[in-house]
């Protein structure tokens, strides 16, 4: 378990950038309450088999008592990097991107079965939808009870929502949590 270097730093902000917006502030300067101190620490990044850690200093400091080879996993795993060196937000990353979204979508109950199935999001399936989105921008998907459902991609803005037809995709599905049953074994 390493630190990020300044290239994979980049790459980890510029896509939780996409997803928070300003917000990411409230990620990096998030204070953490764990461990014996009585003063709170900061949450960091860290790189551990490819994969990136959201965690708290105090937890690092404690973990490096563990071999390399023996840790499994330390905080909240919110992504990984590919064999080409591309960072991909993965599916725990949910609850940091949720609490801190910039762009949300909310679908109506009939459509959540079939976005947790892996299915892009379409205009028929739409409850509610936040102003401004441009395409392109990350967008989180909530039911209509507010419960964090996954994120995906914008694929039309929000004017374009409204004049687009019923089976028109409006985001494409990025990552649901539906893959904690699909995708068991990866994860």
């Amino acid at each position: 378990m390493r630190p990020l270097d300044e290239a994979e730093t980049t790459a980890v902000f510029e896509k939780l950038f996409k997803f928070t917006g300003n917000n990411l502030k409230n990620v990096v300067e998030n204070p953490s309450h764990e461990g014996p101190d009585p003063n709170p620490g900061r949450y960091c990044f860290r790189l551990h088999k490819n994969k990136i850690y959201y965690v708290s200093e105090s937890l690092v400091k404690r973990a490096t008592n563990v071999a390399r080879d023996n840790l499994v996993s330390l905080g909240i795993c919110i992504g990984k990097f590919t064999h080409t060196s591309k960072f991909h937000l993965t599916i725990q990353a949910l609850s940091l991107v949720a609490a801190n979204a910039r762009h949300k979508v909310w679908l109506k109950p009939t459509s959540e079965m079939s976005f947790l199935y892996g299915n892009h999001v379409l205009k028929g399936g739409l409850g509610r939808i936040t102003d401004s989105i441009v395409p392109g921008d990350g967008v989180v998907v909530f039911s209509m009870s507010d419960v964090p459902l996954g994120f995906g991609v914008a694929a039309k803005s929000t004017q374009d929502c409204r004049k687009l037809d019923p089976n028109g995709i409006v985001v494409l599905h990025q990552a649901d949590i539906g893959e904690y049953l699909r995708m068991e074994d990866e994860l």
